[in-house]
């Protein structure tokens, strides 16, 4: 598996991996999983403690059913996956955006989508235990109150206006939770000047 770790090609640099892509990359290695819920291990494991590219392939690769990513281009892609998440939590213009169903999806695939995303995130934060809880502000304990009733909130809901203005809500109270948790965990991020710099991809 190291030996497909390589140099990432400036197409996959520049290249905005989202949901649908990711999970086509699924279907590629013969899985029919949402990618949701392990975008939220990944975010949580990014905010608490990273998470190297060696342990980040075995992860997905564990996830996915295979010993290893079925080729090169797959591997970059599963890494420009986690190196996409990490900038957009540590950038300055916070607009981390977690893989969740978009728009194609009905919002009943939406709501699904983030309750798996929720679901992920939580399961790392539970398993990182007591101790960085300590030095949690109020308002991330409040967040993490919040997403675990996302966690736990019923997806058989219509397409209508008003379920998609409170699916929304939903959406931004998980995205900003993540958020907290990555700037409360690295004080002093995001960082202008690593933000503005060319060569940090």
């Amino acid at each position: 598996m190291c030996g497909l770790i390589t140099d990432f090609s400036m197409s996959l640099i520049n290249e905005r991996l989202d949901f649908s892509t990711v999970a086509d990359l699924f279907l590629l290695h013969g899985s029919m999983q949402s990618p949701a819920f392990l975008d939220g291990r990944l975010c949580a494991a990014l905010a608490l403690h990273d998470i190297s590219v060696e342990s980040w392939l075995q992860e997905v690769c564990l996830t996915l059913g295979v010993e290893q990513p079925r080729d090169e281009q797959a591997a970059e892609r599963f890494l420009a996956w986690r190196r996409q998440t990490l900038d957009a939590l540590a950038a300055v213009e916070l607009d981390f955006e977690p893989l969740w169903p978009d728009e194609l999806f009905t919002l009943g695939e939406r709501a699904q989508g983030l309750k798996e995303w929720a679901l992920g995130f939580l399961e790392v934060v539970s398993d990182a235990g007591d101790t960085p809880r300590d030095a949690w502000s109020s308002a991330l304990r409040e967040a993490l109150t919040d997403l675990e009733e996302v966690a736990a909130m019923d997806t058989d809901i219509d397409d209508s206006p008003e379920n998609e203005n409170d699916l929304f809500a939903l959406a931004e109270h998980a995205r900003m939770a993540a958020m907290l948790l990555y700037t409360e965990q690295h004080p002093g991020m995001p960082q202008v000047e690593k933000a503005d710099d060319p060569t940090h991809h």
